[in-house]
């Protein structure tokens, strides 16, 4: 068998693709509870956020561009 540092080099030499799909599975094998209410709220959210994308509303930056930001902002 397999040691989880051993699984985890393997998962992460896979091809982006097969690494969502392998977290989706892994968060849907999770059990827990999940407020309806919340969920449908963050859907609204993210289905709103994804329109003011679309709609030029709002212009994304690159993660590690919104990480050095936050750090300076941290940092001050």
């Amino acid at each position: 068998m397999r040691t989880l540092e051993e699984l985890i080099t393997e998962v992460l030499s896979l091809p982006s693709a097969s690494r969502v799909l392998l977290v989706e599975k892994l968060v849907e094998s999770l059990e827990f509870d999940i407020d309806e209410t919340i969920q449908t709220l963050w859907i609204a959210e993210a289905k709103q956020r994804r329109d003011e994308i679309r709609t030029g509303i709002i212009q994304p930056i690159p993660g590690e561009e919104a990480l050095s930001q936050v750090r300076r902002l941290l940092d001050k």
